[in-house]
């Protein structure tokens, strides 16, 4: 089959400190791109040293053929998200070409490719006259698409209301409804829950079976080896390999083999802002002592030294941890979040302070990610911060240990046995 992505020595160039606008008008989109020639030869002439500037990427070239499910991997960093913001006409390569054959479906992060002022019933019709669809088209497509994002209630509720959830479970049934001939999903996906996942995954399926293209970010290598056929490793902007995707995981994977033994501080395979950065990590027992492994059913205690390099307090911050299987499938997330208790203010240096209760991990080996927001802006996202080696710790007080084949998760509760008709005798705890 033909080509329908091909992209020829893409590379681009971001200026340091350069101040850029995340949301404009229609009016200003249009003013920007009338405007590009003109500003381009200003910039180039007043463009400072090069030690202003760094590249995100750098000489990118690959082929994506009809049909193919393309899987785009590497570290924070890396240039994932540039690579598709150039593919999407978001943003334009400083050097390169890309040619795309076919309309272009992108769902890239929560927060673009909506009007939120509009409703979900009007975004929806919005995006499809983005597509070039007619609105009988789109009219054919709705009812699939409201189905599947499961916002009925709410489809005349301009978005701007919508939980983080319901925006982006619309926001891919559009995109994936649609019928664009190429569809571009970033890690977006991952702040949906297990389920909706799993649905997108689907149907992501079901359109490379149907002879459309999709390329798909992600850190789940789990999901990457089942959906995509083909591996594009990215490395600080340039292509480390491309190839059969079992391959490309197994060097992303290896990427990861000497970075644990970096201290954290010291690490630049990470996202954020940089207002407040984690600089340390440490397991302790729950008596405060420092530990190398956690035993399941005991407190474990993690512990996140931070510093504000300017130095100065931080307000509104939020906390969260996310475990992972060493291959990157989510087991789950902790932290301010789910209890709704971000910090109000905390001081320039300090430690965040985790203590899982009766920790429900089966024996094994998994890793840990952590990220710090302040004011809703990311502050600093660091992936595979450490490993976490999980130990049995007597869970049940039975002797018995849960192997991985059986549960990953070990679960309090209860087993009882009644006669029929019998009512249950109470039972304390």
């Amino acid at each position: 089959m033909s080509a329908v992505i091909r992209a020829e020595r893409l590379s681009k160039q971001y200026r340091i400190g350069a101040s850029r606008t995340p949301y404009e008008t229609l009016r200003e989109s249009l003013t920007r791109a009338l405007a590009a020639p003109f500003r381009r030869r200003s910039e180039a002439s007043e463009r400072g040293p090069a030690s202003d500037s760094f590249w995100a990427l750098r000489d990118v070239s690959f082929e994506v053929r009809q049909g193919e499910a393309l899987g785009v991997i590497g570290r924070n960093g890396a240039g994932k998200s540039t690579l598709l913001k150039i593919l999407s006409r978001i943003t334009e390569p400083t050097t390169g070409s890309v040619v795309l054959d076919g309309r272009v479906g992108s769902l890239l992060e929560v927060g673009t490719g909506f009007h939120s002022e509009l409703t979900g019933r009007e975004n929806v019709f919005l995006n499809g006259a983005i597509l070039g669809m007619r609105k009988a088209e789109i009219r054919q497509k709705f009812d699939e698409i409201v189905s599947f994002a499961e916002v009925e209630r709410f489809l005349d509720t301009p978005v701007k209301h919508y939980s983080t959830g319901m925006y982006l479970r619309l926001a891919f049934a559009v995109a994936a409804h649609l019928e664009p001939e190429i569809v571009l999903v970033d890690e977006v996906l991952a702040v949906g829950d297990a389920a909706f996942q799993k649905k997108c995954l689907g149907k992501m399926g079901d359109i490379t079976e149907q002879g459309r293209t999709v390329i798909f970010v992600s850190h789940n290598m789990g999901a990457v080896a089942s959906l995509c056929q083909t591996g594009l490793v990215l490395d600080a902007g340039r292509i480390g390999f491309v190839g059969p995707v079992t391959e490309a995981v197994e060097l992303y994977l290896g990427q990861f083999s000497g970075a644990n033994e970096l201290p954290l501080m010291l690490r630049h395979d990470r996202a954020g802002t940089g207002e407040v950065k984690l600089t340390g990590f440490r397991l302790e027992s729950e008596t405060g002592e420092p530990v190398d492994s956690i035993r399941n059913g005991h407190t474990a205690r993690l512990v996140f030294d931070y510093a504000a390099p300017a130095g100065r307090p931080a307000r509104n911050v939020e906390f969260q941890i996310i475990v992972r299987t060493e291959s990157g499938e989510l087991l789950f997330q902790f932290g301010t979040r789910p209890i709704a208790r971000n910090f109000g203010e905390i001081p320039s240096t300090g430690r965040f302070v985790c203590e899982l209760e009766r920790f429900p991990l089966v024996p094994g080996r998994y890793r840990l990610d952590a990220h710090l927001a302040v004011d809703g802006r990311m502050s600093d996202y660091v992936l595979w911060l450490a490993p976490l080696v999980v130990v049995d710790g007597d869970y049940y007080g039975s002797g018995y240990r849960v192997f991985e084949r059986e549960s990953r998760f070990l679960l309090d509760g209860r087993v009882r046995c009644e006669a029929a008709g019998e009512a249950p005798e109470h039972e304390g705890r």
